[in-house]
């Protein structure tokens, strides 16, 4: 049998199993809004909603229990409406701009590509927003605008490389097909020309084994691991090489970090600030839950932590409110942008309320803050988390 009937099996395949994840009815989660509207989330299942305008789904921590986060418990982060229509066989994929032989594929083209597989923690940069105080602007998430998934397709630089980048491509531009409302500017996002080349940066077209849903960017989305969830634009469309960072809303003002600390409260000059890129160090506490009631006996505190680009290196916990640290183990299962899954054997000396904490320590010698740095858009918080537990 040749290589094309090899390859046209391979696209029918895919088309298949893409149409089951894009397109099936699972059991439906229905949502009760407060104006007591009912809103249907297929595919998604128990998660909390933090926009239905654009669809925000938050994993409540409790879900973080598994090294990969099975999709259905996977946040997902909307800047706009999800393409409406996407029919995957008249899909294309443009690249262009500073390269020497421009070009379009097709899903079935792209697929012919080796496919590469990597572990990535993906985590929107305004996971904790609402636990800034002040607070500030924007989708209030809590801690489960997280999750880990393998994600799988060929390299963004295999690509690039067939197009040939000019030796003045330094940036590399994503375009997807989020449908814009209005007059709001289009989601555009683009990372310096180093990262698009790195061995781990995807044009990903499978998580956790099987094709992207529509939620999670079906037929392709960018993966750009260990950096904010922004970078790896979803639905892509377009690939540009641009001699320069893109100008545009998604890039600037947004996105952004202040250069100096700035005072609690106070207004950022657009010029002193740079992109957000790569994550912090963190750790979540996934159990016992904050407000738990517990009977005397061994508790066993459990939870995750990630790093970025970062390994890491330790997780500690103090069950005193931070006077006393001690380590936890962490999990066997790791990977190098991926979090660990850590545990910590716990038995209360009395009856009465404790404050349980957790920090985590990573291979670049940054450890979580007691405080996180505050900044008007609300990005990479990673305070050390607590819990507040009863013991009987």
């Amino acid at each position: 049998m040749d290589c094309t009937m090899n390859s046209r099996r391979l696209f029918l395949k895919y088309l298949s199993a893409a149409a089951v994840a894009a397109g099936a009815r699972p059991p439906v989660l229905m949502w009760a809004l407060p104006q007591e509207q009912v809103v249907e989330v297929p595919g998604e299942d128990g998660m909390i909603l933090r926009s239905y305008r654009f669809v925000d789904l938050e994993s409540p921590v409790e879900y973080f229990n598994t090294w990969l986060t099975p999709v259905p418990h996977f946040f997902v982060r909307n800047h706009m409406h999800e393409p409406s229509e996407l029919d995957p066989a008249d899909w294309r994929l443009s690249i262009g701009g500073e390269v020497e032989k421009p070009f379009a594929w097709s899903l079935a083209e792209l697929l012919k590509l080796e496919p590469h597989s990597v572990v990535n923690t993906l985590e929107c940069a305004g996971n904790g927003r609402s636990l800034h105080r002040p607070q500030v602007p924007g989708v209030q998430w809590g801690q489960g605008a997280v999750g880990t998934a393998r994600f799988s397709g060929p390299r963004l630089r295999d690509v690039l490389q067939h197009a040939g980048v000019k030796s003045t491509g330094k940036h590399v531009m994503f375009r997807g097909l989020d449908e814009v409302p209005g007059k709001v500017p289009p989601f555009i996002r683009s990372i310096p020309i180093e990262k698009a080349i790195d061995a781990d940066t995807l044009i990903a077209t499978h998580m956790n084994g099987s094709p992207l849903t529509k939620h999670h960017g079906f037929p392709a989305r960018a993966l750009v691991p260990g950096w904010i969830g922004a970078a790896s634009c979803k639905w892509i469309t377009e690939i540009k090489v641009i001699e320069k960072e893109f100008v545009g809303n998604f890039m600037s003002p947004a996105y952004r970090f202040p250069n100096q600390a700035v005072k609690t409260g106070d207004a950022v000059n657009p010029e002193d600030t740079h992109p957000v890129t790569a994550l912090n160090v963190k750790s979540v506490i996934t159990g016992p839950s904050n407000g738990a009631r517990l009977k005397s006996g061994r508790v066993a505190v459990h939870g995750v932590a990630w790093a970025g680009e970062a390994d890491v290196a330790k997780v500690e916990i103090s069950t005193d409110g931070g006077a006393l640290w001690n380590s936890a183990a962490l999990g066997p299962d790791q990977a190098h942008y991926a979090w660990r899954l850590w545990t910590y054997d716990w038995k209360p000396r009395k009856s009465g309320d404790y404050t349980v904490m957790s920090r985590a320590s990573d291979s670049q010698g940054r450890t979580q803050p007691s405080t996180a740095v505050w900044n008007p858009s609300g990005y990479l918080y990673n305070a050390v988390d607590q819990v507040n537990i009863h013991v009987a």
